[in-house]
């Protein structure tokens, strides 16, 4: 009985457990410590970022994302530091992960540094079964899953300057099995790869284009390419277009409103027939960065 109930738990997540793993994010260029651990302290002060996202907004049981992450570099040494929390919650299920960074950097140049991070997450899968309404509610078989831990961790490698940008990671190498039933595996979490990347024109003094790239290969999942293309201009507006390939156009915008407070928003509509559903997915997030008078950016980074 236990599995034909969690069956019915999957028909809702089906789609999404096997489409995206990890939680999607659209402005990943933001957010690159949640998959990325070598990002920790690149940007060389503290930094805090939280994000709000709302998929297919209209669909019942659609997914919804809450991150927080803080990352900082460690007085004058190589090391960076991260620690994030993301809230992913989809139909009658909630996944909560916490993760710590420890990043180590050196100088390949006088332009170019090479970070290599790593990643330690705790992972608690929650199930309310009050949300699933089934046909005998006094089934003693039907049990709630109450912050399921299971531990993982990863690892990645970042190399950057001021105008570009190249990673590897996997930001999760146990293949956690979910939704067990005894010896049956209902679901398990695949190893997660991805390669992100981009680079920064200067167009004219008031002007950046910024092209940029995700892949994330999941075994028995399309691969998911993402690209978009960002302009900043007066170091202060940001505006933007992405695409991932076979699932979804999106926008983007972000304002600096002042040195260390940026802010921006995206919107993404779905090219696939879940279009039909639901009226797009909505992004928002703050990134607020702590400054010295040592390690005061000159001008806003673009990533």
């Amino acid at each position: 009985m236990r599995t034909k109930i969690i069956h019915f738990v999957l028909m809702l997540v089906c789609y999404t457990g096997f489409a995206q793993q990890d939680a999607q994010y659209t402005q990943y260029m933001y957010n690159t410590i949640n998959v990325n651990p070598a990002y920790a302290g690149s940007r060389g002060v503290m930094s805090i970022f939280g994000l709000h996202r709302t998929q297919w907004v209209g669909l019942n049981g659609a997914p919804t994302t809450n991150a927080f992450s803080l990352n900082t570099p460690i007085n004058n040494s190589k090391l960076g530091l991260g620690l994030s929390v993301v809230n992913d919650r989809i139909g009658p299920t909630s996944d909560n992960t916490v993760s710590a960074d420890i990043s180590y950097t050196i100088n390949t140049s006088e332009t170019y540094k090479l970070s290599f991070g790593i990643k330690a997450s705790g992972n608690f899968f929650n199930l309310d079964v009050n949300k699933l309404n089934p046909a005998d509610p006094a089934d003693d078989n039907l049990q709630p899953f109450n912050n399921e831990f299971s531990p993982n961790f990863g690892a990645g490698v970042y190399l950057h300057s001021d105008k570009l940008y190249f990673g590897v990671s996997v930001p999760n190498f146990m293949e956690d099995k979910k939704y067990n039933d005894n010896d049956y595996v209902i679901f398990q979490e695949r190893m997660n790869f991805y390669v992100i990347g981009g680079y920064v024109f200067d167009l004219s003094p008031t002007l950046k284009f910024k092209p940029a790239f995700l892949t994330k290969a999941v075994q028995g999942s399309p691969l998911q390419v993402d690209l978009s293309g960002n302009f900043l201009l007066f170091d202060k507006l940001t505006l933007g277009a992405a695409y991932r390939w076979d699932a979804a156009f999106s926008g983007m915008a972000g304002f600096q409103v002042t040195d260390g407070l940026f802010i921006g928003y995206g919107y993404d509509r779905e090219t696939t027939n879940l279009r039909r559903f639901n009226s797009g997915s909505h992004e928002v997030f703050l990134r607020f960065e702590l400054f010295s008078k040592v390690n005061k950016m000159v001008s806003p980074r673009f990533f």
